[in-house]
């Protein structure tokens, strides 16, 4: 199947966690005069959800039954659930421990992938998008494929920064959910063969949005 045209419009960042892909893409979108989508933020309200209905997760009939419905909306940076923003209940670690088994499920990420495609189509692709993988599933025809990577203990450290946890429980949850990620069978964490890598160990946000940036006008 040939890809929209729009598609290559696309600007696909990927990468785990602490790496400051979110900080990049709304940097990026900036200065392009795009919008910027996390994608991760309707997996997660997806689990919100699952949760608030008292859907057993391994149940992938039912969680599929419950979603096929549901109003999932991303606005000016933020998800809403039924027309209720719920930017920071998606953020707990609660919800960042249950999204990776549920994102896993075939169903829920092909419904998802499907949001998100008819999302940026209805942008005719100007957009950047940041996820895990933009460029290798949802978006493989874009142009621009960026992959952040860093150092697991500077990771650590930053999503320690935003948190009242410590580095230590900040880089278990993190090894885990890298783990999970990377080895699950259907779009697992991975860089796309055409991708940019950056490592952005020792480099801040303003130096790594110049360098995508540098990339596109190349």
């Amino acid at each position: 199947m040939t890809a929209p045209t729009w598609e290559r419009w696309v600007v696909a960042i990927d990468g785990p966690g602490g790496v400051g892909k979110s900080t990049v893409a709304r940097g990026v979108a900036q200065a392009l005069g795009y919008e910027s989508l996390d994608s991760g933020a309707f997996y997660r309200a997806a689990t919100l959800l699952i949760k608030l209905h008292r859907i057993d997760p391994e149940d992938e009939a039912a969680v599929m039954v419950t979603l096929a419905g549901a109003d999932l909306a991303y606005r000016d940076g933020t998800i809403f659930l039924e027309g209720v923003d719920v930017g920071r209940a998606i953020r707990t670690v609660a919800i960042t421990t249950a999204t990776s088994p549920l994102a896993a499920l075939p169903g829920v990420r092909l419904l998802v992938v499907k949001r998100l495609r008819r999302w940026v189509a209805e942008r005719e692709g100007r957009v950047v998008v940041e996820g895990r993988d933009m460029g290798t599933v949802v978006f493989p025809a874009s142009e621009l494929k960026i992959y952040l990577d860093a150092d697991p203990e500077i990771r650590a450290a930053r999503r320690a920064g935003e948190t009242r946890a410590t580095v230590r429980e900040v880089a278990a949850r993190l090894k885990n959910r890298d783990r999970q990620d990377s080895t699950r069978t259907l779009s697992p964490l991975a860089a796309a063969d055409d991708a940019h890598r950056i490592d952005t160990t020792t480099l801040n946000a303003d130096q790594v949005i110049a360098r995508v940036l540098s990339f596109r006008a190349g």
